[in-house]
């Protein structure tokens, strides 16, 4: 019809369901609607967490993974897609294939934290991704040490690996980006957007006396609603990096475990953002 308004823009994404709200869906949605975007959630698995620890989680078939993903792709045009955690290796597989399918969208991975697996799962799980999604991917996202651990497990280097060290590493397996968080400097923490052959963006961050869930996923959740509005890649890394910044200057503590990022710090009334140990908010 033609009195319907313009639509945001509508990203597909692939997550866990988090009860905790810290991570998954729950930090999609919310910092995708930060930037005026649609979430189109597709539910990989269901966490058993809290803000203290993550106890558990149920994998769901990869079979309805594809039937969620498919149905929405036939029905609504998508202007990009990210891929959080996906359950299993078998859900990986389901998802590359999907995302081959549709090789026209901006793909962001991010890769949380799996030491809480197995050894034998979390082998499988990265080995699927090394082989059938990160060829679809356009920028990696995640923690410096956790994507250093996966992509140069053999690195002998007296320095640790720079963010172009690790692009390069991703690179090998079609990568053309990587967003490295979390590279721990004298005066702060660094962040870097690159390619093998340069630096797109770097934001540093100061330290913040709090542990924080759900920044990953905050992060790699607001590049990819950026890349969906059409954003040129340096200036949507950065524009994400400062808005992940912002969210956890203005973090909270929901429970009794670790802090969340304030993903709507900017519809809070007052007019500065407020500066306290996230641990120390209500």
């Amino acid at each position: 019809p033609t009195d319907v308004p313009a639509r945001p823009p509508c990203v597909l994404c692939f997550n866990a369901s988090d009860p905790s709200g810290a991570g998954g869906l729950s930090a999609d949605l919310l910092a995708m609607a930060s930037a005026s975007c649609h979430v189109l959630p597709v539910t990989t698995s269901v966490w058993l967490r809290d803000s203290r620890h993550l106890h558990g989680h149920h994998a769901l078939d990869a079979e309805w993974i594809d039937d969620q993903a498919r149905t929405v792709l036939e029905d609504v045009s998508v202007a990009a897609v990210k891929v959080g955690f996906a359950g299993s290796a078998h859900a990986v597989a389901a998802i590359g294939a999907i995302l081959s399918d549709y090789d026209e969208l901006p793909v962001v991975t991010y890769l949380p934290e799996l030491a809480w697996w197995t050894d034998a799962e979390r082998e499988a799980y990265l080995e699927a991704c090394e082989e059938l999604l990160l060829p679809q991917t356009d920028v990696l996202v995640g923690n410096h040490h956790t994507l250093a651990r996966w992509l140069l497990p053999d690195w002998e280097d007296d320095r640790p690996p720079g963010p172009r060290d690790i692009a390069r590493a991703a690179a090998v397996h079609g990568v053309s980006y990587t967003l490295v968080t979390g590279a721990v400097r004298d005066d702060g923490i660094d962040n870097h957007l690159a390619s093998p052959e340069l630096v797109l963006a770097h934001v540093r961050f100061e330290r913040i006396d709090a542990t924080f869930i759900g920044a990953g996923d905050t992060l790699s959740a607001a590049l990819t609603a950026l890349l969906a509005h059409g954003s040129e890649l340096g200036e949507a890394g950065a524009e994400a990096l400062r808005y992940l910044d912002q969210t956890l200057v203005n973090g909270f503590q929901p429970g009794m475990g670790h802090a969340v990022p304030d993903r709507l710090f900017w519809a809070d009334d007052d007019d500065e953002p407020d500066e306290r140990d996230p641990a120390e908010k209500p």
